[in-house]
Order: C-alpha cells, then structure tokens, then sequence
C-alpha cells in the first residue's frame, strides 16, 4: 500500500501499518492507561474517541501550520460563525498562532517539510510516520499544542514525570527517529515544538534527549509481540473495564465484590 495524505489515516492503512497513536492504544501511557478492546473497536472502525473542545483547538492550530486549515474548515463547520470567524469558545487557537508566529526561533524550526510520509519495518509490523517538520538531516520536529509545558504529573512508583514521558511523547520521537534512520541512513534529533492554551500562551523548543528516546524504542520492542497478536486477532484483547468503550459495550453476567471498587489503588 503507498500511503498519501488522503488515505494516510484510512482504516486500510491502520490494518497494515502500525503507528504511534496505534501503539500507545494498544499499550497505553503514563498518562492514558492502555485498553486493548477499546484499541481494537477503534481500529475496526467501531469506536470512535470523543473530541474534547481542548482537543479541537489544537488540530486547528496544527492544520493551520501544516497547511489543510480549509480542510478543516470543512470538516468542522460547527466551529465557526457564520462570517467564518472562530466561535469564542475556541478562539484562544487564532491566540497560539500569533504568538507562535512572532517568535522567529520558534518558526525556525517549523520550517522544515510539513506532514512528511515515511514507513519502514521494525519489531515484526510495518510502521507510518507523518512528521509535523521534517529539515532534512537536520531534525525532526513535532508541534504540540497542550494546557501546561511545566505542569509535572504524579505516576505512582516513579514519582513525578514532565508531560514528554507522561503522554508518550518520547515515544513518538523515538518512532520517528529509527524510521526516519531506516529510510535516510541518519540519525536526526528530534524535537517538540510546544504551545499551551494558557492565558498567555508559553512557547518553547524542547530537544527530547536520546538517552530518553533510546529507553522508549526498548519499551516498544518489549510490548510488540503482544501488540501485534491483539491486533491480529490472535489473541483476545484485555478489557480495561474503565474507558467510555468499555462502558458502551458492557454486558452484565454477574455481580463484582466491593473489593473491586478498590482493586485499582
């Protein structure tokens, strides 16, 4: 299959490539537990993940920087006025592009080629990867658009985590990495180039450090032989009985033991 910008995200691509989002899905994040059913449905187009006013926000900005904002336009017409102007309650998005774009350092490094395509093989799966900015034998860059850039986040047994290895962040650098090496031969840095929704919006470049991406890529080789046998059906996949799937497809058989409320702590 020859992936395009048009059916990069089909249902036919996701069956035959593995990607990030696909990954973390499947095995989930600091900050999203995994949910192996609710990955599955998803994949076979039978469940589809509510998008947050907070989300939408974000894929506006990064349809703006990668060039498709009248596709968007389109394909989310209950975000605008009628005079085409952004609804209030997503106008901060309008907010984060001035302030990105006022910043020369920051535009430096989303200069790069947008929405890049790339696929390789790695741990048993053929992988996508679609780089926000790609400078070729430079770097590798990816836009996120968040609430906080230095809010740290609480993991039990860890301790505190910066929203790079929280999100699984780190992850996708270390995805678009080895592809892109595989492809070209070179090793590139990757980096985040982060906004926040704030009151007035935080920018910065974050350079995500290879010790850091050399530790994800080993725990993707450690998760694929699982990944891979839920996603082909091999196996039945775990349920995480907690997610908005989960509860749409419940079906009672019999009672839980109130050591179950628990069970999770």
């Amino acid at each position: 299959m020859v992936l395009t910008a048009e059916n990069y995200y089909s249902r036919e691509a996701n069956e035959e490539f593995m990607s990030v989002s696909q990954f973390k899905d499947f095995s989930g994040t600091y900050g999203k537990m995994a949910c192996e059913f609710a990955a599955y449905e998803k994949l076979k187009e039978r469940w589809e993940e509510p998008k947050s006013k907070a989300m939408m926000v974000g894929s506006y900005v990064d349809s703006y920087f990668e060039g498709t904002l009248d596709r968007f336009k389109q394909d989310n017409p209950d975000l605008f006025k009628r005079d085409g102007g952004l609804k209030a309650e997503y106008e901060k998005a309008d907010e984060i592009i001035a302030r990105i774009e006022r910043d020369a350092y920051f535009m430096k490094y989303m200069s790069g080629e947008k929405q890049t395509i790339m696929t390789g093989e790695m741990f048993g799966a053929k992988w996508k990867i679609k780089m926000d900015s790609y400078i070729p034998d430079v770097a590798i860059v990816d836009l996120k658009i968040m609430s906080s850039i230095t809010k740290l986040e609480w993991v039990r047994d860890i301790g505190y985590l910066d929203f790079v290895r929280y999100w699984g962040y780190d992850i996708q650098g270390a995805v678009y990495q080895e592809i892109v090496r595989l492809n070209t031969g070179k090793k590139l840095p990757f980096f985040i180039a982060a906004a926040t929704k704030e009151a007035e919006p935080d920018i910065r470049i974050i350079h995500v450090t290879d010790n850091y991406l050399v530790e994800a890529l080993n725990i993707v080789q450690m998760n694929m032989p699982r990944v891979l046998r839920v996603k082909s059906g091999e196996v039945e996949p775990d349920r995480c009985e907690l997610c908005d799937c989960c509860r749409k497809n419940r079906v009672l058989k019999r009672p839980i033991s109130i050591t179950d409320l628990t069970a999770a702590i």
